[in-house]
């Protein structure tokens, strides 16, 4: 019979220590974030890449979601480009 694990969030599942996958939430979070701005903005890859300062490419990146393209600085990046300022709070685990 085989063992099942279960883990608190997916980021927990697929990250091989706590703390990568906090990192891996925390760069999610800030991506889905960006994508709301994107959206709510209406515009097109190229306009959002003039917007966030980052190549249509990388826009595409984040659009799809691809975490592992993205490090926390380059979001932060991302989001000062558009405007936001990025505000970072604690929680007990």
């Amino acid at each position: 019979m085989t063992k099942h694990e279960t883990y608190d969030s997916v980021w927990d599942a697929i990250g091989d220590t706590p703390e990568q996958a906090a990192n891996l939430r925390a760069r999610a979070e800030l991506m889905q974030q960006i994508v709301a701005i994107i959206s709510a903005s209406g515009w097109k890859q190229t306009e959002a890449a003039e917007h966030c300062g980052v190549t249509q490419p990388r826009v595409n990146d984040l659009l799809r979601g691809r975490v592992s393209r993205f490090s926390l600085d380059a979001l932060v990046n991302i989001a000062t480009a558009l405007g936001r300022r990025v505000h970072v709070e604690l929680e007990a685990a």
